[in-house]
């Protein structure tokens, strides 16, 4: 709650949900987001809402007091000396693939070089981690470049490229990947997903229908279903998937494409060294110059 409180001193003092997002690095439906959740935990409303404008209330007013008190205490309790620089926790939002790959050493060497810091990864699919940076409900997150340009607000910087290869039973390995799509049950991934929605502009651009048989997104089960025999699949080249013997990985040739993993944050000129430090361990795990 103590985030959401800092937001609504942050509206009672600039004015407006805009003007306040625009001085503490969030959108203004963020700020109307946080401001949403305040009012739900404290069971009655702040503002009064009229059309597009917003005026805070006489429970409002009230409340401006009792969250300067607040926060004045809680920065009493973390403000000794350099200690709110040296302890804290860092939310961390990652799909799926990053979790069982390079994150896991990003963390420990974040950990060795801030022992005082406890990270939390929160899961979660590449669009939902977007909008929960967005919302500042997570420090920044690992995820799939989005297919649209990205607030503003956000910053995005790409740790490494994956590319799409073809997924078949190995007695299929040797038959031409064109034919295999038009020929064999297609498993598809899901097209709420970053990654599903470049798989579907694939196909359209290659102007290849196939035969969707399951659509799913977690990309081991895929991986597990084309094992089985139930069809083929085009998935990133991750380096966190097992691919057994019994399936068969083949390029898409010069009209490969790929997904780009990579971390997104905010702007905010009140962004924690924490998670500064934390994106420099990722980049020295991803080989990529800060």
């Amino acid at each position: 709650m103590l985030r959401e409180l800092k937001t609504f001193l942050a509206v009672v003092r600039y004015g407006t949900f805009a003007s306040a997002g625009s001085h503490i690095g969030l959108t203004q439906s963020a700020v109307s987001a946080q401001i949403q959740r305040l009012e739900d935990d404290l069971g009655f409303p702040l503002f009064d809402r009229t059309g597009r404008s917003a005026t805070l209330n006489a429970a409002g007013r009230q409340a401006v007091e009792v969250a300067e008190e607040l926060l004045s205490v809680y920065g009493k309790l973390g403000g000794r000396g350099d200690a709110a620089e040296r302890f804290g926790v860092l939310r961390i939002g990652a799909i799926a693939s990053a979790q069982t790959s390079f994150l896991i050493e990003a963390i420990a060497r974040f950990r060795r070089d801030a022992p005082g810091w406890r990270v939390r990864v929160i899961p979660g699919v590449s669009l939902n981690l977007l909008a929960q940076v967005d919302a500042g409900e997570v420090d920044a997150a690992v995820m799939i470049k989005p297919p649209f340009a990205m607030p503003a607000e956000l910053k995005w910087r790409t740790l490494l490229a994956e590319p799409f290869v073809l997924l078949a039973p190995r007695e299929l390995a040797k038959e031409p990947w064109r034919e295999l799509l038009r020929s064999e049950p297609f498993i598809r991934y899901d097209r709420n997903s970053f990654g599903g929605r470049l798989v579907d502009r694939f196909l359209r651009k290659a102007r290849l229908t196939v035969q969707d048989a399951v659509e799913l997104d977690e990309l081991q089960g895929i991986v597990g279903l084309v094992a089985q025999g139930a069809g083929v699949a085009i998935v990133p080249q991750s380096s966190a998937l097992r691919i057994p013997r019994t399936v068969a990985t083949i390029a898409l040739g010069e009209e490969g494409f790929y997904r780009e993993i990579g971390l997104v944050e905010r702007k905010s000129l009140s962004q924690q060294a924490a998670t500064a430090r934390f994106a420099e361990c990722l980049c020295a795990v991803a080989g990529v110059k800060v």
